[in-house]
């Protein structure tokens, strides 16, 4: 008997101008966790595409419980027991969750929808996965954990054999990643089998039993996770060895550039005040709800503070609009660069230059084509941006190269404060350093940088500073020195006996 539920051999995939998997090979066990690794463009989502219909294979075979496995759209793929839960979730949100679940598929009574039988079907496998979760809640009132069960819940609702689980706890609390991780120990123990795909190395030796690695669209090889070094897996994804995940900051930090002053916005966040100053980089940190992304939008113009004030460049008085905090020298790449940061269906080009478009005018009104190009070809050398050139729709670059897209666009406004909401999330170990490495730099040609991050080990490896917010207050502040994970953590928690001890240190 074959002990493997799924075998993908020899797997090809081409694109215009480009070999998104040459050959790659990958298989999976029924009750194992295979983990799949590779830097982002290495061809991860591509294979899963294919397994999940989105994509036709161009070369290769897959078999799936020994049969031959041929699909052409998603609805496919789950009648044959292969689910997908995506990173970014796209749930009918003014419907419930029975509807979500059911969707297309509702069972039928006299020619009507069973609503009593959807209900209950749902009710039970709620109840199997342990959430407490009603079949009757609109799914706008859910966080995104439970839209994530709710997915989870539709994938059992087809008897699945396999669920696919891509970059699933990017956006959750390390509580709500305990509850996943406990759902799928359950499903495990079921028979199932799990492909997971994430760039958190803690989580992925918490839970993986065999990890595989692309690279370049190019099978590096399968290995036990027990036997697999966390060193040696970043050496086999990113092709070389990283002796340090975070560069050297060498940047001397100057004077005040930016201070805000008791600002508040109604039941956000209260009474924030902090300096920023030229060439540092100040860290954010806290827990999902802290206000984070609150305070910086509101610094930046989006949100409109109901008091306090913002002092910069000898000017005090808050920022009007976004527009304002431009023309101003603030720039602010946001949290979720799909929905707020990019336009996914422009070019390279396009989105580049939005902002900075007045800059390649010729006469007051005319676009220099040419002085656009040179400079996006510029930025694109510069920051390593992995694209076959400048008319390359940015919805089809890996993550990290959309975020660099990102960062380019607004160097070419030169700016001199930058705003920056979780730089890395849903990015590669490979193209973090190389996002750092761009911060760093930023600091050392005197830019003064504000970073909002989840990660600990990210603000302690890169920030001169950290102000840490627990429920829209500050509980602390900790310089380069006195940074370690339990003191950030106590002072975003409040847990006062750690607390006070920070705070005592201060």
């Amino acid at each position: 008997m074959n002990e493997y539920i799924l075998e993908m051999k020899n797997i090809t995939k081409r694109f215009p101008g480009v070999v998104a998997l040459s050959n790659v090979q990958f298989n999976l066990k029924r009750g194992e966790v295979h983990v799949l690794m590779g830097e982002n463009g290495a061809g991860k989502s591509t294979l899963m595409k294919i397994l999940n219909g989105q994509y036709v294979l161009d070369e290769g075979e897959i078999t799936l419980k020994g049969d031959c496995y041929s699909v052409h759209n998603p609805k496919e793929a789950m009648d044959k027991g292969v689910s997908m839960i995506h990173q970014e979730l796209s749930p009918i949100l003014d419907m419930n969750v029975a509807e979500n679940i059911f969707i297309g598929r509702e069972p039928m009574k006299n020619g009507f929808i069973d609503k009593r039988k959807m209900h209950d079907d749902t009710q039970t496998i709620l109840d199997n996965i342990g959430l407490g979760i009603k079949p009757d809640m609109k799914m706008r009132h859910l966080s995104v954990a439970e839209m994530q069960v709710v997915e989870i819940a539709k994938a059992i609702s087809y008897s699945s054999d396999i669920i696919i689980m891509d970059e699933p706890t990017s956006a959750l609390t390390d509580k709500e990643v305990k509850t996943l991780f406990a759902i799928i120990a359950d499903l495990k123990a079921k028979g199932m089998g799990i492909i997971y795909i994430s760039h958190k190395m803690d989580e992925i030796y918490r839970i993986a039993d065999r990890i595989t690695v692309f690279r370049d669209g190019e099978y590096v090889g399968t290995y036990d996770s027990e036997k697999l070094e966390r060193n040696r897996l970043v050496a086999l994804m990113v092709g070389r060895e990283l002796s340090n995940m975070y560069p050297e900051k060498t940047a001397q930090v100057g004077e005040i550039v930016l201070r805000v002053k008791s600002l508040c916005l109604e039941s956000l966040f209260n009474q924030i005040s902090f300096e920023l100053r030229k060439g540092e980089i100040l860290g954010i940190a806290g827990l999902m709800g802290a206000g984070r992304s609150e305070l910086v939008e509101t610094i930046f113009g989006i949100r409109k503070a109901s008091n306090g004030s913002i002092q910069f460049k000898g000017r005090e008085g808050l920022f009007k609009s976004p527009k304002y905090a431009i023309e101003r020298g603030i720039a602010l790449v946001t949290e979720d660069r799909k929905a707020t940061g990019l336009n996914v269906k422009t070019s390279v080009q396009k989105d580049m230059t939005t902002v900075s478009l007045k800059n390649f005018c010729t006469f007051g009104q005319f676009i220099s084509a040419r002085k656009e190009e040179t400079a996006v070809d510029d930025y694109i050398n510069k920051l390593s941006i992995k694209t076959y050139g400048r008319k390359q729709l940015i919805d089809n670059l890996s993550g990290g190269n959309q975020q660099k897209v990102i960062i380019a666009r607004w160097l070419m406004s030169e700016p001199d404060i930058f705003i920056i909401d979780e730089p890395t999330r849903g990015i590669d170990v490979g193209a973090k350093y190389e996002i750092y490495s761009i911060i760093c730099e930023l600091a050392k040609l005197g830019k003064a940088t504000l970073l909002v991050s989840s990660e600990l080990p990210e603000i302690i490896g890169i920030c001169d500073r950290v102000i840490v917010m627990h429920e829209g207050k500050i509980t602390g502040e900790l310089n380069r020195a006195e940074m370690t994970q339990e003191r950030i953590m106590a002072l975003a928690t409040k847990t006062m006996s750690e607390e006070n001890d920070c705070e005592s240190k201060l």
